[in-house]
């Protein structure tokens, strides 16, 4: 690309300069940034080298002069010449800014049209992971009732980060962790056995103390779940009703639990895959201990010094890897905190093999990452495998009033929203902002139909492009002499144009000045794919990519209206169907990543 060829004449003239002696005490290359200039001018692109003036000791004007003096420069030792046969270089003030000659330009953005065609839905793959085991575990929901809002948007990024890693060759595994070890299920069982009598007609409620109430899930979601127990266990059920105790007994209580964890779990799972978040598996936390693995990870500690006892409990000595103080893993009772587990999971997740832990927790568990990076450290491990991705709140607010959200009573899921807006506007708004910021989503406006929604104006997108396609090949109507003119292509000669790319004519698309700019606007956009996946693989981002969409989008409708393109000059407009074709491509590419579809009509 010519954006790294600028970049490779700067760091090339750089290091000659280094060699000269022009510049002292420079010891490392710094990573430039190639940036765009607002007024076109100036240059087509543009690198800031003011960094470099304290080693210089000059102005970054004349800093700038330092390194240009250097570009075209030859070196007798390895007989290398820099060559920018494809720029008019120019420095204002710190920046060398680099003006692309036209030849140039026009050659690159023909070559990279196709490269489009070429590649087709491959477009964008690269090796940027080089084979890197990766698991991704996100949502990993408490199995005690339906999503709520935060867990769509985990599973949207998390989905989302998954498929754009594989299009950049990290061999990922895509994992939900199943918290069924804890006393909310417990809690759960308690609470299916009161709906399961209230099912069949005995007057029992929860209890109205508010300490009590907290061990309780109230929600209506579990009526559905009674229905189903009673229906699979009808004696039993009758049993329970006749004898109307405040709880079970332990055998039937342990049934109840099972049940409704499976119940919980099915339905989850069900929402997932229509959500379009496929995961590789659905890993127990009760496995943890059926194994024997927390046990395991407990010895290897205790073999390392790394446990101690103190007031009857078993403390981790967490503090001694940059956690704030050590931390209780073994209660006085006897039992576990969540801590164990979860370093006893990572544990079992780096001996598996992967090298790359990506964690997507809410906000509110900042503070644990401290003490988990602590236990994969004092394992013995990189605690840099570990990067956990915390999400800020979604805002959900439906004709401009805010919806609270909450799993004990009633609530908007995320269930609720998706059938309200459809799984690719729900979708589409989960990733559209960093995760590390608050969203708001807006429900009324993610189901417009308006230029406004930004789901529908990228999709309008892609079918505006697959409508263009469809006119080439269909018979036009002469409004002016009232008849039907024929097509302009059969559509096994318009296939036929885009398998064999290297026979289309594209340099006519720079003949005409005042089209070529607009052209030359969209094939730079559509250039950017490539370098946009990598970054959203290589940084964890996956909204850059509905940011890339929107603004491919914008570039496609501005340069739908400025230029024609179906006329009678065939290899005209075969030039102009073949850009068409590369941003259907591209575009289907974008929404399939995040999970959206890409509709040819609208």
């Amino acid at each position: 690309m010519l954006k790294n060829e600028c970049l490779n004449i700067v760091v090339k003239a750089l290091k000659t300069a280094i060699g000269n002696g022009a510049i002292e005490n420079l010891h490392e290359i710094p990573d430039f940034h190639i940036e765009t200039p607002k007024n076109r001018d100036f240059g087509d692109y543009a690198i800031n080298v003011s960094c470099l003036c304290r080693y210089t000791r000059k102005s970054p004007l004349d800093t700038a002069k330092c390194i240009i003096k250097y570009i075209g420069y030859i070196d007798t030792k390895s007989d290398t010449q820099i060559n920018t046969d494809k720029f008019e270089i120019s420095l204002v003030g710190g920046y060398i800014n680099f003006k692309i000659k036209k030849d140039a330009l026009f050659s690159v953005l023909n070559q990279s049209i196709k490269e489009i065609l070429e590649q087709k839905t491959n477009y964008g793959k690269n090796n940027t992971g080089n084979n890197e085991k990766v698991m991704i575990e996100y949502v990993s929901a408490n199995p005690t009732g339906p999503f709520h809002i935060g867990h769509g948007r985990w599973a949207a990024v998390g989905s989302t980060l998954a498929n754009v890693m594989k299009l950049c060759g990290y061999d990922v595994y895509q994992e939900f962790y199943v918290n069924d070890a804890g006393n909310q299920i417990n809690n759960l069982g308690r609470s299916l056995y009161i709906r399961v009598l209230q099912e069949q007609g005995i007057k029992i409620n929860f209890p109205e103390d508010e300490e009590k109430i907290k061990s309780y899930y109230t929600g209506d979601y579990l009526i559905d779940c009674a229905k189903k127990f009673i229906q699979e266990n009808p004696e039993l059920s009758e049993k329970l009703a006749e004898q109307n105790l405040p709880e079970a007994d332990t055998e039937t209580h342990k049934k109840l639990c099972l049940f409704a964890k499976s119940d919980m779990l099915s339905k989850q799972k069900s929402l997932l895959e229509k959500f379009q978040t496929h995961f590789d598996n659905f890993f127990m936390e009760t496995s943890l201990h059926e194994r024997g693995l927390v046990q395991k990870c407990l010895d290897e500690l205790k073999d390392k010094g790394k446990l101690y006892e103190q007031d009857g409990a078993l403390w981790f000595k967490s503090s001694e890897y940059g956690d704030e103080k050590d931390r209780v893993i073994k209660k006085t009772d006897g039992s576990y905190t969540y801590l164990t587990s979860d370093i006893a999971y990572h544990y079992d997740k780096l001996n598996r093999g992967f090298t790359k832990l990506i964690d997507i927790w809410g906000a509110d568990h900042h503070g644990y990452i401290a003490r988990m990076k602590a236990s994969i450290e004092a394992l013995g491990n990189n605690p840099e495998s570990l990067i956990v991705l915390l999400g800020q709140l979604v805002n959900l607010s439906i004709k401009g009033e805010q919806v609270r959200m909450g799993k004990r009573t009633k609530m908007i899921t995320l269930e609720d929203l998706i059938d309200e807006v459809g799984v690719d506007a729900t979708r589409f708004w989960m990733i559209m902002r960093d995760i590390d910021n608050t969203l708001e989503f807006d429900v009324e406006l993610a189901k417009s139909k308006t230029d406004e929604n930004p789901v529908f104006y990228v999709q309008y997108a892609h079918a505006r492009a697959c409508s263009i396609l469809r006119n080439a090949v269909n018979e036009r109507q002469d409004t002016v002499n009232n008849k039907v003119l024929p097509a302009i292509f059969s559509l096994t000669e318009l296939d036929n144009y885009f398998d064999k790319y290297s026979n289309i004519r594209l340099n006519l698309l720079w003949h005409d000045e005042k089209e070529a700019e607009e052209i030359q606007k969209l094939v730079e956009k559509l250039i950017e794919y490539k370098t946009v996946v990598i970054n959203a693989a290589k940084n964890y981002t996956p909204y850059l990519i509905t940011k890339y969409l929107r603004e491919l989008a914008a570039t496609f409708h501005k340069f739908y209206s400025s230029v024609r393109i179906l006329s009678d000059d065939k290899e005209l407009s075969k030039a102009k169907l073949a850009l068409i074709k590369s941003v259907v491509i591209v575009l289907k590419s974008g929404l399939t990543l995040i999970g959206a579809s890409a509709p040819e009509k609208m």
